[in-house]
């Protein structure tokens, strides 16, 4: 095998949530051309624990255990009626959303969830769990919405990433990227956003360093070109467009994400008043992104 497919055949298998919305049957289909694409087996999962409710009302829990069945069941035809050739295997896991999918990302590549396109948080496939397991994942995980007709057709456009700071504060999101692109023959396109320093932010230090690049622009152009580096040689047929605007990362990601197949974002939790927080770039490429978007944990 060559150094690189070695690289993109990382993680045993896909694993994909699905809980037999038209959200969740999107995710199954786009994890299970990303299967093919890699070459690794498809996991589809669904969370179900019995919980009896303490209501006056009758409870069949062997009913709800048939229909738990029945979803992921359903849901591994279908695919495999499309995508004969992928290895896919579904399962039941007896817990609640998030402990169970956290569960099943080790040994897997990444996560692919559902996405009820734009609006709140709540909007995710189980709802809020979505968005705490973005966030909890020390995989990759992957949302795509079940208006998006690129999640049913063979993918098309680039990959766009962002890159941020130091070649290695970016490492994570430029090697899920050009994976993913060189799985799938595509190009990417590497998006650096910078801001012009606030007048606090000034000091002899930077500004010899931006003196020494020719400028604020050819010193953001230069910090990309040195975290592509390592990865253009590994993938040398995998084409790259390097991207360096003025703007906020989130903007000008979402404003260069029209015709992308796959958005790829980094991610580190944080927490506050109200729970974990991802972050304002991926917290805005899920919500407003046209495209899938891949958040991957950092450090």
């Amino acid at each position: 095998m060559s150094r690189e497919a070695e690289e993109f055949r990382v993680g045993t298998e896909i694993v994909a949530g699905v809980d037999g919305s038209p959200e969740s049957l999107a995710a199954a289909e786009w994890a299970a051309r990303e299967a093919e694409h890699r070459e690794v087996p498809l996991r589809l999962v669904h969370a179900w624990r019995w919980e009896p409710l303490d209501l006056p009302l009758v409870q069949d829990q062997g009913a709800q255990e048939r229909a738990a069945e029945e979803v992921v069941r359903a849901a591994e035809a279908r695919i495999a009626e499309r995508h004969p050739g992928v290895a896919v295997t579904a399962e039941v896991l007896k817990d609640t959303p998030v402990p169970a999918l956290l569960d099943a990302q080790h040994g897997a590549g990444m996560l692919v969830i559902g996405s009820r396109g734009h609006g709140a948080v709540a909007g995710f496939l189980l709802g809020s769990y979505g968005m705490q397991l973005i966030a909890a994942a020390s995989r990759p995980v992957v949302a795509v919405r079940s208006h998006d007709d690129r999640a049913a057709e063979p993918p098309t456009g680039e990959i766009l990433v962002g890159q941020q700071g130091t070649p290695e504060d970016s490492e994570a999101m430029l090697r899920f990227a050009f994976e993913t692109a060189h799985a799938r023959g595509a190009a990417i396109r590497a998006v650096r956003a910078w801001s012009l320093p606030s007048l606090y932010a000034f000091s002899p230090a930077s500004m010899r360093l931006a003196d020494d690049a020719g400028g604020l622009l050819p010193f953001e152009e230069k910090a990309l070109r040195e975290a592509l580096a390592p990865w253009r040689e590994r993938y040398p047929h995998v084409p790259v467009t390097e991207h360096v605007e003025l703007g906020s990362a989130g903007q000008v990601l979402l404003t260069t994400s029209g015709a992308a197949q796959l958005l790829v974002v980094g991610r580190r939790a944080k927490r506050g008043a109200l729970g974990q927080r991802i972050g304002s770039v991926a917290h805005a490429a899920l919500h407003l992104a046209p495209c899938p978007v891949a958040v991957i944990p950092q450090g």
